[in-house]
């Protein structure tokens, strides 16, 4: 990314913005990689505290049930007293669940520290971002910023799938979770060295606790349902409880926002099509790869008998794609455009899952011949679609808004995966959920071409 050298810190020295945004994107793929990096040595925590699947799917499940349930209340928080501040906290928060989490005696506290983690990310992730806008305040700098921020998620996704079975094969799983917490105590220290400080902030009406619980626990409640699906039928208590709860709150949310001077959510803030249809394509986006990356280990492991090494290293070639789309997807936003990178994205995604639902679970063919096309396809594709979504979603909120902007783009990218997912595994077998992906990514990707540049 070409980026201008300096940005004015709001109440404090010019600062160069390399290594500010060079901070700040390994901090949001850290918090991805977070979120992946229980994925593949879960049955070996399992083992180790004798736990049975359903237990396992939560805490698969907990870090990201918190980071989406409080990314709204997050990005508020970091409008209302500014991205360093809230950025700061949220790090501390991470950290120290953080360091829990390799530590845990047992499965509650584990599941606690992952919690603690989610709750910390859902801080930091939309204060990166509003910290990002005060880095680069020209329009077309924050888009080329942008272009770059959105493929980082799932960078460290990727990451996850790679380090967290390679460090567990050859150390164990507590390693594999200590990760986030060296690359924390590295970023403490150089926060206040090289984020801008924050400026006076408008501080109008009272902060919507009221709507943050709402929608915190709703989102949770709703999620937690979906993920349930797993391991139990669409019908029982287990599952359509916490569904209908879900949707009682959220209902309840609507309800109260409408009657709040500044609710968590304004109204008007999703009714920019370009922006919804940004915020749709993160969330299609993410889902694709999330599913791809779930089944995929699975499948290596259960069917082929693979290793958790093994299985890492069947994840290289997506994260080398990846990095080379990456870097050609913020200069193509800059010359097509958004709208049509996204929609190019889309389509090229469309075709990864097609191919690895014709030829990726037949285990007579070699991975070469099988897997490999369609896992090297994918993340060319979902590079461009994140980079020219990012841009969508963000590059039109106003400056007082940023930080909000960043916990709506961020809840969709935590969201659609799990809503998403469930939805695409009541399709049928795992290569009916890969053709029914593949399906809807056709459909989608003529949709941001409806927008103007």
């Amino acid at each position: 990314m070409t980026a201008v050298a300096t940005a004015p810190a709001a109440g404090g020295p010019v600062r160069a913005t390399g290594p500010a945004f060079t901070l700040l994107a390994s901090l949001q793929v850290t918090l991805i990689f977070t979120l992946a990096a229980v994925a593949v040595p879960l049955p070996e925590v399992g083992r180790h505290f004798g736990t049975p699947r359903e237990e396992l799917i939560l805490l698969s499940a907990a870090y990201g049930l918190t980071f989406a349930g409080l990314l709204l209340f997050g990005g508020r928080l970091a409008d209302r007293y500014g991205g360093r501040r809230t950025l700061l906290a949220g790090l501390l928060l991470f950290a120290a669940a953080s360091a829990a989490a390799p530590l845990a005696p047992g499965y509650a506290a584990l599941l606690g520290a992952r919690f603690g983690q989610g709750a910390g990310a859902a801080l930091v992730a939309p204060a990166a971002l509003a910290v990002v806008r005060a880095l680069f305040p020209e329009p077309a700098a924050f888009r080329r910023a942008m272009a770059s921020w959105g493929s980082l998620s799932v960078l460290g996704a990727a990451a996850g799938q790679l380090l967290s079975g390679a460090v567990s094969a050859l150390l164990s799983w507590r390693w594999a979770l200590a990760a986030p917490l060296a690359v924390t105590v590295l970023a403490l220290p150089l926060v206040p060295r090289l984020l801008p400080a924050d400026g006076p902030r408008p501080r109008t009406g009272r902060l919507d606790v009221a709507g943050a619980l709402l929608s915190t626990t709703g989102i949770v409640s709703v999620s937690y349902g979906l993920v349930l699906t797993d391991a139990r039928p669409w019908g029982s208590a287990p599952v359509l409880v916490p569904l209908g709860t879900g949707a009682v709150l959220l209902a309840a949310l609507l309800v109260v926002e409408r009657r709040t001077a500044d609710p968590l959510l304004p109204p008007g803030f999703l009714r920019d099509g370009r922006r919804a249809l940004g915020l749709a394509a993160t969330a299609l986006t993410a889902a694709g790869t999330s599913t791809v990356f779930v089944l995929f280990s699975l499948h290596l492991q259960e069917e082929r008998g693979w290793s958790a090494l093994h299985t890492s290293a069947a994840f290289a070639p997506f994260a080398v794609a990846l990095l080379v789309s990456g870097r050609v997807s913020g200069r193509l936003v800059e010359r097509l455009g958004p709208a049509t990178v996204t929609a190019g994205g889309l389509a090229t995604d469309a075709g990864g899952l097609g191919l690895l639902a014709l030829t990726g679970l037949d285990d007579g063919l070699s991975y070469g011949h099988g897997v490999l096309p369609g896992l090297v396809l994918l993340p060319l594709g979902a590079a461009a679609a994140f980079a020219g979504a990012a841009v969508l979603a963000t590059e039109r909120v106003p400056a007082v808004r940023s930080g909000l902007a960043g916990g709506v783009h961020n809840t969709a990218m935590e969201a659609g995966p799990t809503v998403l997912f469930a939805l695409l595994l009541a399709t049928g077998g795992d290569r009916a959920s890969l053709a029914a992906a593949a399906a809807l990514f056709a459909l989608a990707a003529p949709l941001p071409r409806l927008t103007r540049r």
